[in-house]
């Protein structure tokens, strides 16, 4: 049986793992990785795409990597990777999802105590086999045991930033159909969560066969899961469950609004309803009687076309859907204090992105173009520091000659747009920061972030960055807890202690758009907010289609109640400038 997408992009996955517990050069291991990713992100099946013979034209795809797919469409199977799996033991790769055990750990574990499940890694720390190890110790066993108890309580829900385009690839389809009159991604995915469960999808039409028909006979549905009159779920290749429900317009109001959640939200708007006389479900607000039941009698009920028409029911303006999680919005809007929530057209400029002078993929120019393109009216160039390495970070030197082609650039671009030069700087596990202070002072911007010994004990790790807010060449926090959803959990940092300082030096906190980060998360960047304290939204772009996800980060600020005026990317670069100035620069 031939396998699906995700299936292929899961065994291509672990085959890089297993190289890279193997020892194998890195070129080889990446090789696998970004196929996989390649995979993951396809909206095609790729049974169809080898039907065709291009598969080697999908980026990442050579010929070795396009052979072993069509093998696996073929067989159901992969040769090399059965091969590998009798030299390295599989579940070895479960082992490398804990928090602070990479390949090297791994194959430690396996090779000096026959390790090769989480449960057994667990059994051996907690009788204290692992501290005797070379590298290891009493500490590192207590580390551990704790990114088990973190991995036991990871979802395995889908990250939006997977979950959104699949969503509106398929919204997108039916609404080109002539019966569709409007749809509307609902769920978890239109209130912006960082990872969603199931997707679901609503159509207005007052003809739902061919709307049900052309989505479950779409390229990238895998499985049908249910093919109803009004209803129907797929399975994607990608492995996502997607419903889609199709009513009539007069009832949209009411279905999106029901299906948008959150269901504690739900709770709450069917409290006010009732207080009302009314009982509310996806259909409709039907009449109570004197008894407080359903009057059924459906030329009662109250259809409502719009979502205002809902909330104005219960006395209530329009809550915006990011808000729906029943903390607080619900009395915020009683007394008239809702957000005025920040749009993705109030930001002005991208304040973080790497170029080819580290392991970005464009030049200094071509970054500055893309952003233009994107009607932003200035950036600024962060390349990392030495210290990151693997991420071909600059030396002092290289740094100030970068500095000279962001200048050139900046006066190639025009009056209208500027290019200024600043640095993504590591701090080192040690707390210390990779660049002096005289160096710093000579940059227009700079962002401390961390990126190595993320699983320190929460002293040390708050202390690290404790260091970077109090350097008064710092101007923002670049994914301060340094999380990766659903692959990484975020440094155990005391946030109280972090806010305190960030207000009390005037240091920013970003939130990163990309949605592998999204990071501060949305309740952090609320606090944030109720602080007093300076927040920026930025891409971290490595690549030009990066520079699209700047719509992620928004819909996280705006999860945080967050308004245009508390980000500083949302200023003209006049009051930027003077914002940077004013911190002693």
């Amino acid at each position: 049986m031939a396998l699906t997408n995700r299936e292929i992009a899961d065994l291509f996955e672990r085959v890089s793992d297993m190289l890279e517990i193997r020892g194998d050069i890195i070129h080889r291991v990446l090789s696998y990785r970004r196929a996989a990713e390649t995979i993951r992100e396809l909206p095609r099946d790729l049974r169809a795409i080898a039907a065709e013979g291009t598969l080697t034209e999908l980026p990442n795809i050579g010929k070795t990597l396009a052979e072993k797919i069509e093998e696996m469409l073929t067989t159901g199977e992969l040769e090399f990777y059965n091969r590998l799996a009798q030299e390295i033991p599989p579940s070895l790769v479960d082992i490398m999802h804990i928090n602070g055990v990479g390949p090297k750990k791994a194959a430690l574990f396996w090779k000096e105590l026959d390790i090769t499940s989480v449960e057994q890694l667990k059994a051996a720390a907690e009788a204290g086999k692992l501290r005797d190890l070379p590298r290891m110790g009493e500490k590192s066993e207590k580390q551990v045991l704790a990114g088990i108890e973190a991995l036991s309580r990871r979802t395995g829900r889908t990250p939006l930033g997977v979950a959104l385009p699949a969503a509106q690839e398929i919204l997108d389809r039916l609404l080109n159909l002539p019966q569709a009159i409007e749809g509307a991604i609902a769920g978890s995915i239109r209130r912006g969560r960082p990872t969603i469960g199931d997707v679901d999808i609503l159509i207005a039409s007052d003809e739902a066969a061919p709307i049900m028909d052309t989505f479950v006979t779409m390229p990238n549905v895998a499985r049908i899961l249910g093919h109803g009159p009004t209803k129907s779920s797929v399975e994607l290749q990608n492995g996502l469950q997607v419903d889609v429900r199709v009513l009539e317009k007069a009832r949209w109001g009411t279905a999106l609004n029901y299906f948008t959640g959150s269901q504690a939200h739900n709770i709450r708007m069917r409290e006010l309803m009732l207080a009302k006389g009314y009982s509310l479900n996806e259909h409709a607000l039907r009449p109570l009687d004197a008894d407080g039941n359903m009057i059924e009698d459906e030329a009662q009920h109250v259809r409502c076309a719009t979502e205002e028409e809902v909330y104005a029911a219960v006395d209530l303006p329009y809550i915006p859907p990011e808000l729906r999680e029943d903390s607080g919005e619900i009395e915020a809007a009683q007394q008239g204090k809702l957000p005025n929530l920040i749009v993705l057209g109030d930001l002005q400029s991208d304040l973080h992105m790497h170029t080819t002078w580290s392991d970005g993929h464009l030049s200094i120019r071509e970054m500055a173009e893309a952003a233009q393109r994107r009607g932003r009216k200035y950036i600024v160039i962060t390349d990392h520091s030495h210290y990151s390495t693997i991420a071909n970070g600059l030396s002092v030197e290289r740094l100030l000659e970068q500095q000279q082609e962001v200048r050139q650039v900046d006066a190639q671009m025009g009056p209208d747009f500027r290019v200024f030069h600043g640095v993504e700087m590591d701090i080192r596990s040690d707390g210390t920061l990779d660049l002096p202070d005289e160096v710093l002072a000579q940059l227009d911007f700079v962002i401390a972030s961390l990126h190595f010994g993320l699983n320190q004990e929460r002293s040390v790790i708050t202390r690290r960055l404790l260091n970077a807010i109090e350097n008064p060449h710092v101007d923002l926090i670049g994914h301060p807890r340094g999380q990766l959803i659903e692959k990484r959990a975020p440094a155990d940092l005391d946030m109280d202690v972090i806010f305190e300082a960030a207000k009390k030096h005037g240091t920013a906190l970003e939130i990163n758009a990309n949605p592998a980060r999204l990071d501060l998360e949305a309740q952090y960047a609320r606090r944030a907010v109720e602080l007093g304290i300076s927040l920026s939204i930025n891409t971290d772009a490595h690549a030009e289609d990066q520079m699209d996800l700047l719509a992620f980060g928004v819909l996280t600020a705006r999860r945080g109640w967050v308004e245009a005026a508390s980000v500083i990317n949302t200023w003209p670069v006049e009051r930027f400038l003077d914002w940077t100035r004013s911190r002693g620069r």
